[in-house]
């Protein structure tokens, strides 16, 4: 263990999140999206859920601030009655880390797949929630 780092984190994932540069996208998939057959790099945290792995995410992880929405979510797909009730609680967990934060980029099913085969990595959890799957922009640490 290390001082600073929250303990969900994963040496793995320590790793991925030090590679990436600026404008590199970091997928948190649900326990139901198809990470492995998706990923260029594929990070497993089980036993996880989305929220906890997104706020000890941000304590380290800059998002991109010279982009309009350094945060997409997997948008409802038409005629599906689910209300996520956990893009409230991603929310609150953002606000407190990003105060400037305005709204998420909701992105079509198919084309936020086409966007997670592109991401640096996806990070595979065991999140039980419907359409729970976040993408984060990475951006850069000013001196």
């Amino acid at each position: 263990m290390l001082k600073g780092i929250p303990p969900v984190i994963s040496p793995e994932l320590l790793k991925i999140l030090m590679e990436m540069g600026h404008g590199d996208e970091l997928v948190i998939a649900d326990g139901n999206f198809p990470a492995a057959s998706m990923a260029q790099r594929l990070v497993r945290a089980d036993g996880l859920n989305g929220p906890v792995l997104l706020e000890a995410i941000l304590q380290l992880f800059p998002l991109d601030q010279y982009v309009e929405q350094p945060i997409a979510l997997m948008a409802v797909v038409p005629g599906d009655s689910v209300q996520p009730i956990i893009w409230e609680e991603y929310r609150s967990i953002i606000k407190n880390s990003e105060p400037g934060f305005n709204d998420f980029e909701f992105v079509e099913r198919f084309a936020f797949y086409e966007r997670a085969k592109k991401a640096y990595a996806v990070l595979a959890s065991s999140e039980f929630a419907l359409y729970a799957n976040i993408i984060l922009k990475k951006g850069v640490i000013k001196a």
